[in-house]
């Protein structure tokens, strides 16, 4: 059950708790440094929330100072609109302080999951953040579509968009046929891109064993949660243009050779007939 709740804008004062503090409570966001940060209340890896849109949601993030010296730290929220009691809390020594803030489901947002975090930050530039996962109420949609399909030398590059309301993890299957049969035949995987609503990701499929001399039609087919599924395909023809461009080069050296050589038969004089024409016998004897 989450922990958020609805609750006025106004957010209750930073809640300090002094003493000694225990280790093994809540899961905290790196736990080095002398301070960490985890949601307050339980054992939560994240933030959870969900509401129609324009509702206000109450939580805390607890910031624990393990060190022996006072730590003063700034917070912030990225994605939806989040408003913290206090912008900036100075913690004492071995003392955790609970930071409430509210969190709102923004006007006209999609239903949906959409996603955030809490972060903090101290003096020194160090950060810690926890996620924030957000549910807009309203009808949910799952939609996934394969598009900018390209083969580029080793590799296969697509674009993953999620036009639906819930975040998908996608799975892909490839397959490549060429002249003579298929040439590559990769079954479904999950992928490790997990998709928000709205978001496109470029990605890349290696191919480094692809054809050396061959004309190939590639199919790809993803598929997700809620009956997903969409294909895209592109074409490619593989050529070793290395030894082609040297044959190429051979030839055309030879045909150079071959017609400086007809040049020269062409403009060689007949010698041997001016000689025969010219040739005059003195033999004494008047004609």
């Amino acid at each position: 059950m989450s922990y958020a709740r609805r609750a006025p804008y106004r957010c209750a004062s930073v809640l300090l708790c002094a003493g000694t503090v225990l280790l093994g409570g809540a899961p905290a966001a790196a736990a080095a440094d002398g301070w960490s940060v985890a949601p307050a209340g339980g054992h939560r890896p994240a933030f959870y929330a969900e509401g129609p849109p324009g509702t206000a949601l109450q939580d805390a993030v607890s910031v624990t100072n393990r060190a022996g010296h006072p730590v003063t730290v700034r917070l912030r929220g990225t994605g939806p609109p989040i408003a913290f009691a206090d912008a900036e809390v100075r913690v004492p020594a071995r003392t955790r302080a609970d930071i409430p803030f509210t969190v709102t489901v923004p006007e006209g947002a999609p239903p949906g999951d959409h996603a955030g975090s809490v972060v903090v930050r101290d003096g020194d530039g160090r950060s810690r953040s926890v996620p924030l996962r957000l549910r807009a109420g309203g009808p949910t949609l799952s939609a996934l579509t394969l598009e900018r399909v390209v083969v580029r030398g080793d590799r296969i590059t697509y674009d993953l968009v999620n036009r639906g309301t819930t975040t998908l993890v996608p799975t892909l299957a490839v397959r490549a046929d060429g002249l003579f049969g298929t040439v590559l035949d990769r079954g479904p995987r999950t992928l490790s891109a997990e998709l928000p609503p709205g978001r496109r990701v470029r990605l890349h499929e290696p191919w480094p064993g692809r054809p050396a001399l061959d004309a190939v039609d590639v199919r790809l087919t993803v598929t997700a949660a809620g009956g997903v599924r969409d294909t895209a395909s592109a074409s490619a023809r593989f050529v070793p243009w290395g030894p082609l461009a040297g044959a190429l080069t051979a030839a055309a050296g030879a045909a150079v050779v071959l017609r400086r050589r007809r040049r020269r038969v062409r403009r060689m004089p007949d010698t041997a007939g001016e000689h025969r024409s010219d040739q005059v016998e003195l033999t004494g004897v008047a004609p």
